[in-house]
């Protein structure tokens, strides 16, 4: 008999409790959305306004007359303030405080915003918002090239302008791309990840670590973290493009970086002792005088994107970099030249400070203007050159002297008779100790921006 009301009873309360357990938590549950920081209550503030208007339009459809009573009520109040504090007190002390709600509502939006927009910045966020208006509204600038020379130009441009698109040759076979391009069968991505890097926000940590090479490990000794970033996303997304795509929204890209071709392009060379060089990587050991370059394909088809970004451009760049290796490439796709030719914007060459052994030997500002002219098939593809005004240091010249380097000489009268103009600019950085020249990422930009200006008007 005990056994059998045990069992009664617990039919019978355990539902109960059940139950009860279940409210419990389904109220706690309500209650956890009036905790500070979801910014809810007031939203439900807003609700609860709205279900009050509407009672209030619903009384008035209904030929009931609280608003007017209400305004009675308010009427009466203000009157008795009145009597109590004359208006000229309690006029502008109500208007104050007003103003201070006001004031102190605005302020802590602009704070909220500014948390969320700007965790850990101290700048103000007025100036972001004015720079991401300025940037906004900059020229759609396409640059054109390789190697390092095109994501030291991509370093200054982002401070001018979010519209930059940077067209890069996929014809690199050497280091960590030239392994990962025979290994996996991808296009190098070597000097896409340069670009990438450049134009990313925080591009000082995203260099550091895109560039990371792995110095232990089977198969990862000399590869970078960015070449098996990009070439995981390539195999990730199905191609380059899509890689690239991807990548640039994660690291935050001002711009678009593009491969000129998604074909698998590889560079040969005939040289004037009648060699013929296969490879990139080969053309510039091989230490002779180039009289012909090509690739295959022969005519390899142009990215659409990329057609689309010169169609649309305002600006177009090319260069610096390797004469052959970096900025003709790109001009080894027909497409990319026709679509150049077309354009009447602004187009300047940017000329390597100093020759560059096995491809530019002894070569002057005209014959690199040559070069680009032979390969796009006499069309002129750029309006003005420009040229470094100032050469090197004794000791860099000594240094880069023993390579069978040189600084690359200006021939005026020929570059005129090109139909060129030539603008001359300090746009060198020299690192004293190492003796390296490289172009200055701040200068080389001022100084196109500010040439962009003067033909434009502006």
């Amino acid at each position: 008999m005990a056994n059998t009301l045990m069992k009664y009873a617990r039919q019978v309360f355990r539902p109960e409790s059940s139950q009860r357990r279940t409210s419990r938590r389904r109220v706690n549950q309500w209650f956890k959305w009036l905790s500070p920081g979801l910014s809810f209550k007031r939203w439900l503030m807003v609700s609860a306004g709205g279900v009050l208007l509407v009672g209030l339009g619903t009384a008035i459809w209904a030929r009931q007359t609280p608003i007017y009573r209400l305004g009675q009520f308010i009427s009466d109040t203000l009157e008795l303030i009145t009597r109590i504090f004359p208006n000229s007190i309690s006029g502008p002390l109500v208007i104050a405080g007003g103003l201070l709600l006001v004031l102190w509502g605005q302020t802590r939006s602009l704070d909220t915003l500014k948390e969320v927009l700007m965790p850990e910045g101290d700048e103000e966020l007025v100036d972001r918002l004015r720079a991401h208006r300025r940037l906004n509204r900059g020229p759609r600038i396409v640059v054109l090239g390789g190697g390092t020379g095109l994501s030291t130009l991509l370093r200054g441009l982002k401070a001018y302008s979010t519209n930059i698109t940077a067209i890069v040759t996929v014809a690199d076979d050497g280091g960590s791309s030239g392994r990962l391009r025979r290994e996996i069968g991808v296009l190098p991505p070597g000097d896409i990840r340069n670009c990438l890097a450049a134009l990313a926000d925080e591009e000082k940590l995203l260099t550091e670590l895109f560039q990371y090479r792995f110095q232990a490990g089977d198969g990862l000794v000399g590869h970078s973290f960015g070449n098996l970033f990009l070439t995981v996303m390539s195999e990730v997304t199905g191609d380059l493009e899509q890689a690239i795509a991807a990548s640039s929204k994660v690291l935050a890209v001002q711009g678009q970086v593009l491969p000129s071709t998604l074909s698998d392009m590889r560079l040969w060379a005939e040289l004037s002792d009648g060699r013929r060089v296969e490879g990139e990587s080969n053309i510039t050991h091989a230490n002779g005088t180039i009289v012909k370059i090509g690739s295959v394909p022969a005519h390899p088809p142009a990215l659409p994107r990329v057609l689309q970004a010169i169609n649309e451009a305002d600006y177009i760049v090319m260069g610096p970099g390797s004469l052959y290796t970096s900025v003709i490439p790109n001009l080894l796709v027909p497409d990319i030249v026709k679509a150049i030719a077309r354009r009447k914007v602004p187009r300047i060459y940017v000329c390597n400070i100093m020759t560059q052994p096995g491809e530019t030997n002894h070569y002057t500002v005209a014959d690199h203007i040559r070069a680009i002219d032979i390969v796009a098939g006499g069309q002129p593809l750029f309006d003005a050159v420009l040229v470094q005004k100032k050469i090197p240091s004794a000791n860099s010249l000594i240094n880069y002297a023993q390579e069978g380097s040189y600084p690359v000489v200006l021939d005026r009268e020929t570059v005129m008779a090109l139909g060129r103009r030539i603008v001359i600019a300090n746009v060198m950085s020299e690192d004293l100790a190492t003796g390296i020249v490289r172009h200055d990422s701040d200068r080389l930009a001022r100084i196109l921006l500010r040439w962009y200006g003067r033909v434009q008007g502006l």
